[in-house]
């Protein structure tokens, strides 16, 4: 699987996954349980993160194979997955954090 379509499948996963937080903050009563959503949620990405690679084989220590063989950075494929999907964890983490913060 390249790149960009682990990064699609794992934002189509992750928002999955806020939405199922989203329906349990409407049981919480106590704002600082609401906020430990935020940790819960920074969990199941790492977990998407590590079964996703799982499921497609690829090892996340692994380092990148590059099309320019010179470039000397040898990052892991986990870094480079973690530099392309940030931006979805965190434009899905606001919305969990405005969902919570929205509800009184």
């Amino acid at each position: 699987m390249d790149i960009d379509g682990f990064r699609a499948e794992l934002e189509t996963r992750l928002s999955i996954e806020k939405e199922y937080l989203i329906l349990e903050i409407s049981s919480m009563n106590d704002y600082q349980e609401r906020l430990e959503l935020l940790g819960k949620f920074n969990e199941k990405y790492k977990e998407l993160i590590k079964r996703l690679a799982a499921e497609n084989g690829i090892n996340l220590n692994a380092p990148y194979q590059t099309e320019d063989p010179s470039n000397s950075e040898n990052l892991s494929y986990e870094q480079i997955i973690l530099g392309k999907t940030m931006s979805i964890y965190d434009k899905l983490v606001d919305e969990l954090y405005e969902e919570i913060t929205s509800i009184n």
